[in-house]
């Protein structure tokens, strides 16, 4: 029972999320994952139901997020040329943005005098959840740590990605969508797919991207200044 009852919640809270977008003309802070995350930890926390429990039964949704992910190379296709053109100051962006999103984070975690697990954690908040988790647990932080801080990560910058972008007067939706992607992951995709199907795409390639230069820069960096 707790499996069908998982699965309609989830569907029936995004679905709410998506027509609270639509009608706040689909506002930054209005991200349907967001409301649609929020909106499932009240019900679930109200009724005493155990997270363990909720993702059990979600998990055919959570297996279909592989499938979705490849699927973004669909709309990436149709933009073939374009990549072609943008392929050099792409991969400038990716190599800075994947290191200032590792860096920012360990000198903020620094400031704040947080132990040596907690920075670890912390360094992979820029890549999807799967491959933080991943990178976490292979350099010795918290794979629960690293979930936490993606998931932040994310939410924030889907929400204020677009006002940032719009205020230093980004207009090309490729530029917008990696941008998106390789700040907030898979939250910015959705975001960026939401917004435009250009951006959408772009925000894909980011992210995946970006979850593999992740993966190879954290431990030369850690290796560099051990």
């Amino acid at each position: 029972m707790i499996e069908l009852f998982s699965l309609i919640l989830t569907f029936g809270m995004y679905l709410f999320a998506l027509r609270i977008s639509d009608k706040g003309n689909k506002h930054p802070l209005l991200s349907p994952a967001l409301i649609g995350i929020l909106g499932v930890m009240v019900v679930i926390l109200f009724m005493g139901i155990p997270y363990q429990e909720y993702f059990q039964g979600a998990r055919p949704i959570h297996f279909m997020l592989g499938p979705a992910t490849v699927s973004f190379a669909l709309p990436l296709y149709a933009q073939l040329d374009r990549l072609k053109k943008l392929m050099v100051p792409l991969v400038i962006a990716l190599v800075i943005g994947s290191l200032i999103g590792i860096l920012s984070a360990v000198m903020i975690g620094k400031v704040f005098d947080l132990p040596q697990e907690v920075l670890i954690s912390l360094s992979p908040k820029s890549v999807t959840t799967p491959i933080a988790m991943g990178i976490a647990e292979k350099i010795g932080g918290t794979a629960s740590l690293a979930t936490v801080f993606v998931m932040i990560t994310g939410l924030f910058g889907a929400a204020v990605a677009t006002v940032v972008l719009n205020m230093v007067k980004v207009h090309d939706p490729a530029v917008r969508g990696f941008a998106l992607g390789l700040s907030a992951h898979g939250l910015g995709t959705a975001r960026a797919f939401q917004v435009n199907q250009v951006a959408g795409a772009f925000a894909g390639l980011a992210m995946a991207l970006n979850g593999l230069m992740t993966a190879i820069l954290i431990p030369l960096l850690m290796a560099l200044f051990s």
